[in-house]
């Protein structure tokens, strides 16, 4: 397949901020990448170089810098994400870039109180001058609930709850909120700061123990699992569908990628866990036919890489970013 590149899409005013307008618009696709961007086995990233290959990816134009919430380490998971709290870490990335969007993918609501999250969350979008993106989900490792004393049996519940809370805290002045499991706000204090736009983007993760008509009413965009082609273009259908019964115009559909690109740019796709080895020319066949099906945003993940990653994101952003980037401002 030959790829053609988009149609440059003029970002305009958002009311979610740059870090989303960067990322998403509809019918196109862009591309971010997950920390850690290393190579490693086991579940512990040595973190090396991170700094210097996030500002390597914001040169190449890549959308977004994803980083993940693991609060715990869970040996029977074997995967520990970046190891240093998203908030943290991300607002150290915003310091040393400065047009790349940063999101995560994903904070576990239920585990932190909404104040402390709407605080942080906030706090980033504003210190990042708006590149902050939410991605947030209810959690799936199993030591996680019992160390925070939160009853896993009801995380569909509690994410509802957290979700609603956080919302109010970012979207209102002085909220009056009565929350079942985090407390009640009387409409006596207020958060601040508030997020840079007026409406912090907030991406729900999986199912999250809800339903996708909720997602679709609720959310501002949805980050789903990799899945083979045919069935990932089933998954974006629903999606739309369950947009359209909401009433809800564009909501992006994002979606993770395990890559291992391998030396032959033709070396077509092999399945690896969640992703494939594959080479650079069939690498952009993937994503387009992922864009042409209705994916927005697919953020890689390089932990399987058996190259160099510096060259990998070099290859990547010469020869593939171009083809799938959202026009400039």
């Amino acid at each position: 397949m030959t790829i053609i590149p988009s149609p440059a899409a003029r970002v305009g005013p958002s009311p979610f901020g740059r870090g989303y307008a960067s990322m998403f618009a509809p019918e196109q696709l862009t591309i971010g990448v997950y920390f850690p961007i290393e190579s490693f086995e086991g579940p512990e990233p040595a973190m090396h170089d991170q700094i210097e290959l996030a500002q390597q990816a914001e040169r190449l134009g890549f959308a977004a810098l994803w980083a993940r919430d693991v609060p715990l380490n869970d040996p029977t998971f074997g995967d520990l994400g970046q190891i240093y709290d998203p908030f943290v870490w991300l607002a150290t990335i915003a310091a040393r870039t400065s047009t790349i969007a940063l999101a995560t993918g994903a904070v576990i609501l239920p585990l932190h109180h909404p104040i402390d999250v709407a605080k942080a969350a906030a706090s980033l979008d504003r210190l990042s001058g708006g590149r902050f993106v939410f991605g947030v989900a209810s959690g799936d490792r199993p030591v996680e609930y019992p160390a925070y004393r939160r009853d896993a049996d009801l995380r569909g519940e509690l994410f509802r709850d957290a979700f609603d809370y956080v919302e109010a805290l970012l979207t209102k002045r002085f909220p009056v909120h009565a929350s079942a499991h985090y407390g009640r706000l009387t409409g006596g204090g207020d958060l601040m700061p508030k997020p840079f736009s007026p409406r912090l983007p907030i991406l729900v993760t999986g199912q999250s123990q809800q339903s996708l008509e909720w997602i679709a009413q609720r959310s501002d965009g949805w980050l789903t699992y990799p899945r083979d082609i045919g069935q990932q273009a089933q998954v974006a259908k629903r999606w739309r569908e369950a947009l359209d019964h909401a009433g809800a115009e564009f909501k992006p559909i994002a979606q993770s990628l395990y890559v291992d690109l391998a030396a032959d740019p033709d070396a077509p796709p092999r399945s690896i866990h969640l992703g494939y080895r594959v080479g650079l020319r069939r690498l952009a066949d993937l994503l387009d036919a992922l864009r042409s099906h209705g994916i927005n945003h697919v953020a890689l993940n390089l932990k399987f890489s058996k190259r160099p990653v510096a060259d990998v994101l070099d290859e990547i952003g010469t020869e593939v970013i171009p083809h799938f980037r959202i026009g400039p401002t």
